[in-house]
């Protein structure tokens, strides 16, 4: 009968450490939860820079174009930036209500 009791007690002894291991595990400051939220965040952030980087490339291909003196191009950005318009032309402005 004493060896059946000190065998219960080992096993509570080890499962009360067991658990008290898990909650360490995930609620400490460098826990399983911190790390799973961070991991979601560098996603988020690495999202964040590709989108960035696409825009860089497109102003940096209308900066080019603009340094090439294409016509089409400086016109386009200087009416639609600047609101300039051509001598003799009339601006129409829509509101909306």
């Amino acid at each position: 009968m004493s060896f059946l009791k000190n065998r219960k007690v080992k096993i509570y002894v080890f499962g009360l450490l067991f658990l008290i291991g898990l909650a360490i595990l995930f609620f400490n400051d460098q826990g399983v939860l911190k790390y799973l939220k961070l991991k979601k965040e560098v996603k988020e952030i690495n999202e964040q820079i590709k989108a960035l980087e696409k825009e860089n490339k497109q102003l940096e291909m209308g900066i080019d174009s603009l340094r090439r003196k294409i016509p089409a191009k400086i016109e386009r950005t200087a009416r639609e930036e600047y609101n300039m318009i051509r001598e003799g032309e009339k601006t129409i402005r829509i509101v909306k209500e």
